[in-house]
């Protein structure tokens, strides 16, 4: 028997807003995250952007080849990270979807991949290392001591614990 063998890509969205004049970057940082948009995008609305644009550039055959094994297993609307299964002989197609998307719901974003793997445990660290990357940007713009306390702790805490527990 000949397991179903999978490429795990890791992707952040950054939201393609412009920051307002008059906040500060550590009022943008504290409300979640620089060109942050107020519209809340779920997994779905990112599996149906994806399912577009593969369709778009790469039509009925590469939708065919991607659609039956592509999933969104984990999103995160605070750092805008996603995490996408996908099988392995067309996870290229996949990912030059993904790298063509430019909207998802009419929100425009710019999707940036930061990872591709083999296996979900590789995805998992890679996105938890991500995500600390990400918070510690934050922090930094908004100068805050690194001893200082916040709820982005807590946050690291609870996303990591939802990424670890994701299964394949």
């Amino acid at each position: 028997m000949v397991r179903f063998k999978n490429r795990w890509i890791l992707v952040e969205f950054i939201p393609c807003t412009a920051p307002s004049p008059g906040r500060t970057p550590a009022a943008q940082a504290a409300s979640g995250g620089i060109g942050g948009s107020d519209v809340e995008t779920s997994s779905k609305q990112i599996w149906a952007a994806l399912k577009q644009s593969v369709i778009t550039h790469f039509g009925d055959t590469g939708w065919g080849a991607v659609g039956a094994s592509l999933t969104v297993k984990y999103y995160s609307p605070r750092t805008n990270v996603c995490i996408i299964r996908v099988a392995r002989d067309p996870y290229r197609i996949a990912w030059a979807g993904v790298t063509m998307l430019s909207t998802i719901d009419g929100q425009r974003y710019i999707p940036n991949v930061v990872h591709v793997s083999g296996t979900i445990k590789q995805a998992q660290l890679a996105a938890i290392q991500h995500n600390r990357e990400v918070i510690a940007r934050y922090r930094a713009l908004a100068k805050t001591p690194a001893g200082y306390q916040d709820s982005y702790e807590e946050f690291l805490q609870t996303s990591a614990q939802e990424i670890e527990a994701l299964q394949d």
